[in-house]
């Protein structure tokens, strides 16, 4: 017995010291492969990427830049995903998005005389903005070649036309029809939508602007009196003597450029075939500012600038494209320092990595990462705010289209009544400024949200405009009554009502 006792506790002792011993092993084992797991993600934190390939100004292929770069390509893929919110965007099956026109007809009536009138589209992600471009209806209308220049990875085409200065390559753009100029691009092997080194420098992926059109439209605002509050670098250049140009790419900070990338296309311009691309930027940023921009403007032959004469009605009116940048400048995010960038395209992570999302869309599709990193609100709460600013901003958008639906019948009917081009001056006058004021808001993609207050303002105004328009056109479509002769003698008419008849006010 006691023998026995002895070996019991000596195989408990053993047991005991093998699972100490194995106890050890596991969480030694666990320690260094948590070891190994910190060192990696280190690792990553300190090299985000691994050159595998080199890529230069010359490649536009996205795919290339993928393989340096997969978690940003990956994301830059998903914007062929059709995505859509309660008021913007492309979400259905068919192959091209639904018609604006067909939606909401007035855009027809006010685009008649323009190629918009014909085809007029919502939206879809970036991977589509040149496929959509070539196969509008638009372009059964003459098209200028300069509206590739928001369209596709252009600046290889625009150096090989300027003969290596890309600046006047672009300047000479306007000139081609946009199916010779798209051939060129197509024979190029540059026939991509928006590509990476159209944002970022190819040896260090630093950010930048290469769009002409956004750097001669930038110096303009810069080298102008007028207020930029968004913009802080603009007003230390002015504070530090303007000397020089105004160049983003040297004296913007990089939150701005997170904006100014963007701001490169999301924006009013010129573009047809009368003179070069222009952003109307020269007195500011404000609906205000483009419109005497635009009206000091004067074509080569003398006439005033404007982007089409009204079928119906005859106004030399102005089409606005699509402002974003123009209108967030306005708002109250801009103010407070939020890029484009924070919202369409807030960072993500890719193992240890922080990666900017390149899938860019709706903030409203990713509320978690675009807006709960500042508010502390719940998603609800957050989605409902913002549909009551954009619901609110539809119904005024509803009655500035009846109110200048209104406008146009009016002076119809007066050409209709004989009124001459001086009797209706004052209403075409009213039509182009009402039109501007409706269509800045209309064309732009936020639906009131990225300026609610100063949307509302634009609205209102052309609401205004085209009732007063309205109103100029049927005082010359109502004939006039004569009044009837009093023969030589005979008492006055009496003024007073007749008797028996209610006076006003009871």
């Amino acid at each position: 017995m006691t023998s026995n006792a002895s070996e019991l506790r000596w195989y408990q002792r053993k047991s005991v010291l093998l699972g100490l011993l194995l106890a050890t092993a596991v969480v030694s084992g666990g320690i260094a492969a948590l070891l190994v797991n910190i060192s990696e993600r280190q690792a990553e934190k300190r090299h985000t990427f691994t050159r595998v390939v080199e890529v230069t100004e010359q490649d536009t292929d996205p795919e290339k830049w993928g393989r340096n770069w997969p978690a940003q390509y990956d994301s830059y893929r998903q914007t062929a995903q059709r995505t859509a919110t309660r008021f913007g965007g492309h979400g259905g099956s068919e192959t091209l998005p639904a018609q604006k026109i067909e939606r909401d007809p007035w855009l027809a009536r006010m685009f008649l005389g323009y190629a918009f009138s014909i085809d007029y589209r919502d939206r879809r992600g970036h991977a589509f903005m040149l496929h959509d471009q070539e196969s509008t209806k638009r372009l059964t209308k003459p098209q200028s070649g300069s509206c590739l220049h928001c369209h596709a990875s252009i600046m290889p085409l625009y150096r090989e036309l300027g003969g290596g200065d890309a600046m006047k390559g672009f300047e000479t753009s306007y000139k081609y029809s946009y199916q010779d100029l798209n051939k060129r691009l197509h024979d190029s092997g540059h026939a991509h939508p928006v590509s990476c080194p159209d944002c970022h420098e190819p040896t260090t992926m630093q950010l930048r602007v290469t769009r002409p059109g956004f750097i001669q439209g930038i110096a303009a605002l810069a080298n102008s009196e007028a207020g930029v509050p968004a913009i802080p670098s603009i007003a230390r250049w002015r504070e530090a003597g303007r000397k020089g140009t105004y160049d983003p790419n040297r004296d913007a900070t990089r939150n701005e450029m997170r904006s100014f990338v963007c701001g490169q296309c999301h924006v009013e311009y010129y573009c047809a075939k009368e003179m070069t691309l222009t952003f109307p930027w020269g007195n500011g940023l404000r609906v205000e500012d483009a419109e005497k921009f635009w009206d000091e403007t004067k074509f080569a032959n003398g006439d005033q600038f404007y982007d089409f004469k009204h079928k119906e009605t005859g106004a030399a009116v102005l089409k606005a494209q699509h402002p974003e940048f123009e209108i967030w400048s306005q708002g109250i995010h801009a103010r407070a320092g939020v890029s484009c960038a924070d919202c369409h395209m807030p960072y993500m992570r890719e193992g240890a990595s922080k990666v900017s999302d390149h899938w860019v869309r709706s903030p409203l599709l990713n509320v978690n990462r675009a807006c709960q990193s500042c508010h502390r609100a719940d998603e609800k709460e957050l989605l409902g705010r913002v549909d009551g600013i954009q619901e609110r901003h539809h119904e005024l958008l509803q009655r500035g289209g009846k109110a200048i639906v209104a406008l146009i019948d009016a002076v119809v009917a007066a050409k209709a009544g004989g009124a001459t081009d001086d009797e209706l001056k004052a209403a075409r006058d009213l039509q182009r400024k009402a039109q501007w004021r409706l269509d800045f808001v209309a064309a732009e993609n936020s639906m009131g949200f990225h300026a609610p207050q100063e949307t509302a303002r634009i609205l209102a105004l052309a609401i205004d405009y085209a009732r007063q328009g309205e109103l100029s056109a049927v005082k010359r479509s109502v004939p006039s009554v004569a009044a009837p002769e009093v023969p030589p003698g005979a008492p006055a008419a009496s003024t007073a009502a007749p008797a028996g008849s209610e006076s006003p006010g009871h």
